[in-house]
């Protein structure tokens, strides 16, 4: 084990770099972090039923329905369709993976897109 302190972040130099990112990739990357997240408490992974959880997953897939519907004037379609495409695709795997599926309407993140049928 090591005397050393571990190195102290340069949170100067990280505050110059966030400060240079434009804030639709900003956007873009916590929407895809969500993507994943969702995908991963869905199932979809390589480990599939080891990291299950709907419940976190429905938080996730609102979550991120939520910062696509506040930011759909902010982000050109270009990164838009993408990311509702995805969104779709989690919400409808949500639906096939619950037991006992919600009204549509009701599903994760339904509120801000409207129902999601397959």
């Amino acid at each position: 084990m090591s005397d050393t302190p571990p190195e102290n972040p340069d949170f100067d130099a990280m505050t110059r770099d966030i400060a240079e990112v434009p804030a639709v990739e900003v956007i873009v990357t916590v929407a895809v972090n969500l993507m994943s997240a969702a995908a991963v408490k869905l199932g979809l992974s390589e480990e599939g039923e080891k990291h299950k959880d709907l419940d976190e997953a429905r938080k996730l897939i609102t979550a991120l329905a939520g910062l696509l519907d506040a930011s759909a004037t902010e982000v050109s379609s270009f990164h838009a369709a993408p990311l509702r495409d995805g969104l779709k695709s989690l919400q409808l795997a949500f639906r096939e993976a619950s037991v006992v599926p919600d009204e549509p309407g009701q599903g994760p993140g339904e509120k801000y897109t409207g129902p999601v049928y397959g």
